[in-house]
């Protein structure tokens, strides 16, 4: 059976085209303007062995924000669309990812009910200050990342595909860790809950007998 999905939203502040395979290998092809956004990306990709295609552009004038956050939306409706009625899945998916001095830990349910909590620790500060002598980078290119925009991205997930997602930062300094840690743990545990369990292949895993 093919798990696949394949979503386009535009509005007039994204456009964003998303193809995603549940059971690839990990490869990633991108062509996203946020620079550490983008190698997040990736990363998800590769831990969660999900291909994935992105093209995407908006109004990095403004902010990163609505790019990011609209990303996670799309991202989501389409692991929603992949998995349809989540016949076989094992539902749930846990793991600890340590990166240098940071230890992440991410927790999901596919129940159907979208619900995030998201304990980061982050500082708020842009990951990488553009040179004094630049022009302001207003969000685009790699000069900067909005650190704030990552918890808008796994909410517009977690809302859209409809699965209850625990992220939490144990311990940690860095940012740049603890948000690649974040996505690797994420990636990790959704590979786990969305495998097909070969005992229970042809049934929904909930007593409801549906998951929505």
């Amino acid at each position: 059976m093919s798990r696949n999905a394949e979503l386009v939203r535009r509005t007039k502040e994204t456009d964003i085209s998303i193809k995603l395979n549940l059971d690839g290998t990990g490869i990633a092809r991108l062509d996203y303007p946020v620079g550490f956004m983008g190698h997040m990306l990736n990363t998800f990709a590769r831990h969660g062995l999900f291909d994935l295609d992105i093209r995407a552009a908006g109004d990095l004038e403004v902010d990163q924000h609505h790019l990011v956050e609209d990303t996670g939306i799309v991202l989501g409706q389409c692991f929603a669309k992949a998995l349809g009625d989540k016949r076989g899945i094992r539902r749930t998916g846990s793991c600890l990812f340590p990166m240098d001095e940071t230890l992440a830990r991410a927790v999901v349910d596919i129940s159907g009910r979208g619900f995030l909590i998201f304990q980061a620790e982050l500082s708020g500060i842009p990951l990488v200050s553009a040179p004094a002598n630049a022009a302001p980078a207003n969000g685009s290119g790699a000069a900067s990342f909005q650190t704030d925009t990552v918890e808008d991205f796994w909410q517009g997930f977690s809302s859209a595909a409809g699965i209850n997602l625990h992220l939490d930062i144990l311990r940690g300094r860095s940012d740049h860790h603890k948000i690649e840690a974040l996505f690797k743990a994420a990636a990790r545990a959704l590979r786990d809950a969305v495998e097909i369990d070969p005992r229970s292949a042809d049934i929904i895993p909930s007593t409801k007998g549906i998951i929505a």
